[in-house]
C-alpha cells in the first residue's frame, strides 16, 4: 500500500528570484526556455495530487525525518545523550550549536521552508483547477494546509521568530513567535475542515492510500499548538474531538509503534512513510530530488548500538533508572524499558541476532552501557544498520500522546480527578497499577509532576521530551533546572535562550532585518 504513496513529483517551477522592493514579483520570474513544465503543469487533478505529494516529499530528506529533525528534537532532552565525534551533532545535545556552522539545524530550517514553498504552490494553484471530483480537490487542499502547518510548527517551535510565507511572493519578513503559532493554528484548522477521517472507503486518485494526512492528524496537531501556547481550554476541546472520532485506539504491543510491523496502525495519527522497496537506493540528502533517491531513513544507523551503527545518540541513565520506579501489577519491570533500551539484561537480550552480553563481553564499557532500541531494525532480519537504509516509518503523533495531552488539559482546567482516567488508559497497556489507587487525590501540582513522569516513560526518544521541558518552563525554574542537570550533565551547558536554535546565517544574510535569537 505504501508504494502507491511514493509518486513524488521531481520537476517543479524553475524560478530565479532576487530580493528587492523596487520591482514587481512578476518581473522576477524567469522561465527556463528548455523546460515547458511551468506552462503545462497545474492543469489536472493528477497534477494537483503530484503537487501535494511533492510537499510530502520534504518530510523524507536529511533536513527533516531522514535524520536531522529527530536529532534536533531528541538530543537536548534528559532522555538522551550524545558523544558524537561530529561536532555539529555533539553541539546540538550540548546547547552549543554554532552560528558559523549551520549543519543539521540549518538543513532542517531550509527543508521546512522547501516544504512550505511546495505546500504554497498547491494552495495557490489547485483552487483554479477544474475537478470532476470536488471532494478530491478538498482533500488535496486540506493536505497542503496540514503539511504547511506541520512545517511551520517545527520552524516556530525550534527557531522561535521566523518568516511565515503563505503565498509565492519574494520577500517574507521575520514574524513574532505569537504570530507564528497563530498561523500554525489557522493552517491546522483549515486542514481539519477539509480532510477525511480515513482514505478507506472513498473514491478518487487517493483512494485507500495510507499515510496521507487525515482529520484526526490535523485536530491532533491543532490541539498541540493550543497546548504549546497554554490555551488549555481550546486544547481540551480539540483533543476530545480526536477521541470522539472513534477512529483511534492503542495497539496491544507497545513496540509495534517503532518497527516495520504494524505500520499505520490504529494508534497512529500521522507518520512519515519510509520504505526500502520504493525508489532507488541513494539517500535523499536534500536539494532538488534525484531519480536515484530511495525513500529510506538514516535514523537507525545514527542511533544504532555500538558496532551496529554510529551510536551518535544513546539513552540516559536517568531514563533507565526511572523505568525501575514502578513495577507492573505482576511485579515485573515496565515492558516499555525493553522496547526502548538495549542493555545487559539479566537473563539475556538479543540485538541483530546476537546476545548482548556475549557480543559486548570483550568491551566492558559497552557491556555496561545503554543503547537505543526504538526505530532499530534489530530483530534479526538485518546484521546491522550500515547500509543506511531503514524502512521504518517515523511515528510523529500517536493516540497515546492525545490521551496524555488531554489528561494534562483536564488537570490544567481544574478537573484533576478526570485526568486519572486518560492516564490509566496508557498505563493499562503496560499493566501498571491503577493510579487512582496508588496515588489517590493528587493536587493539581502533584498531577503535573505525575504527567511529566508518565510522558517521560511513554515517549522517550520520540522527539517529545525537550518540547515538554521547554513548554513547562522548567529551564526558567532554578529548582527544575538543577534537577535536570543532576539527571543529565549536558544541561550544564545550557544558557538562557539556547532552548531555541540559531537562525541560520544564510537566512540572516538573505533576509535583511532578521534578528538573531538570544544568546547567539
Amino acid at each position: 500500500m505504501k508504494s502507491k504513496f511514493f509518486s513524488y513529483i521531481t520537476v517543479f517551477l524553475s524560478l530565479a528570484l532576487v530580493t528587492t522592493s523596487c520591482v514587481d514579483n512578476e518581473d522576477l520570474t524567469q522561465l527556463d526556455p528548455n523546460n515547458d513544465s511551468v506552462d503545462n503543469f497545474w492543469k489536472t487533478d493528477e497534477d494537483a495530487l503530484q503537487g501535494v505529494n511533492a510537499a510530502y516529499g520534504s518530510l523524507l530528506t536529511d533536513g527533516t525525518y531522514m535524520r536531522s529533525t529527530p536529532l534536533l528534537l531528541d538530543a537536548k532532552a534528559d532522555d538522551s545523550r550524545t558523544n558524537s565525534p561530529w561536532a555539529s551533532m555533539y553541539n546540538v545535545g550540548h546547547f552549543n550549536s554554532n552560528v558559523a556552522d549551520a549543519a543539521i539545524y540549518g538543513w532542517a530550517y531550509e527543508t521546512y521552508y522547501q516544504g512550505i514553498y511546495r505546500a504554497n504552490q498547491v494552495l495557490t494553484n489547485v483552487p483554479g483547477i477544474e475537478f470532476e471530483d470536488e471532494a478530491l480537490k478538498n482533500r488535496i487542499i486540506g493536505q497542503a494546509y496540514f503539511l504547511r502547518g506541520l512545517y511551520f510548527f517545527h520552524a516556530v517551535n525550534m527557531f522561535k521568530n521566523v518568516p511565515l510565507p503563505t503565498d509565492l511572493a519574494v520577500y517574507y519578513p521575520q514574524k513574532t513567535q505569537e504570530e507564528g503559532w497563530a498561523q500554525v493554528i489557522a493552517d491546522f484548522k483549515a486542514a481539519a475542515e477539509l480532510l477525511p477521517n480515513s482514505y478507506v472507503g472513498i473514491s478518487g486518485l487517493d483512494a485507500g492510500q495510507k499515510g496521507r494526512a487525515t482529520k484526526g492528524a490535523a485536530l491532533g496537531y491543532l490541539g498541540k499548538a493550543y497546548l504549546f501556547t497554554k490555551d488549555f481550554t481550546n486544547a481540551k476541546t480539540t483533543f476530545k474531538q480526536v477521541i470522539d472520532l472513534g477512529v483511534y485506539s492503542l495497539v496491544t504491543n507497545y513496540r509495534d509503534n517503532f518497527t516495520t510491523a504494524n505500520e499505520n496502525n490504529s494508534e497512529s495519527l500521522f507518520e512519515v512513510q519510509f520504505s526500502r522497496d520504493a525508489g532507488g537506493v541513494d539517500l535523499g540528502w536534500g536539494g532538488a530530488p534525484a531519480s536515484g533517491w530511495g525513500k529510506t531513513s538514516a535514523r537507525a544507523i545514527t542511533y544504532a548500538p555500538r558496532a551496529f551503527g554510529w551510536t551518535d545518540v544513546q539513552p540516559t541513565w536517568a531514563l533507565f533508572n526511572e523505568f525501575h520506579d514502578e513495577k507492573t501489577k505482576t511485579g515485573e519491570l515496565d515492558p516499555r524499558l525493553d522496547a526502548t533500551i538495549f542493555y545487559n539484561k539479566p537473563g539475556g537480550m538479543q540485538l541483530y541476532g546476537k546476545d548482548f552480553a556475549t557480543f559486548y563481553a570483550s568491551s566492558p564499557a559497552d557491556l555496561n552501557d545503554l543503547f537505543c532500541r526504538k526505530y532499530q531494525n534489530s530483530d534479526g532480519q538485518f546484521a546491522d544498520e550500515y547500509d543506511w537504509r531503514s524502512g521504518i516509518n517515523e511515528r510523529l503523533l500517536r493516540y497515546a500522546d492525545i490521551l496524555l495531552m488531554y489528561a494534562e488539559c483536564l488537570n490544567e482546567t481544574g478537573d484533576t480527578q478526570g485526568a486519572y482516567t486518560y492516564i490509566q488508559m496508557v498505563r493499562d497497556r503496560v499493566n501498571l497499577p491503577d493510579l487512582a489507587t496508588a496515588k489517590p487525590g493528587m493536587s493539581q501540582a502533584q498531577m503535573r509532576e505525575q504527567i511529566g513522569h508518565e510522558r517521560f516513560l511513554e515517549f522517550p526518544l520520540e522527539g517529545h521530551r525537550f518540547d515538554d521541558i521547554r513548554r513547562w518552563g522548567w529551564l526558567q525554574d532554578p529548582t527544575k533546572l538543577a534537577w535536570l542537570k543532576a539527571r543529565d550533565a549536558e544541561f550544564n551547558s545550557y544558557t538562557a535562550g539556547r532552548e531555541y536554535f540559531p537562525i541560520p546565517q544564510l537566512e540572516m544574510d538573505n533576509n535583511p532585518g532578521t534578528i538573531q535569537n538570544d544568546s547567539y
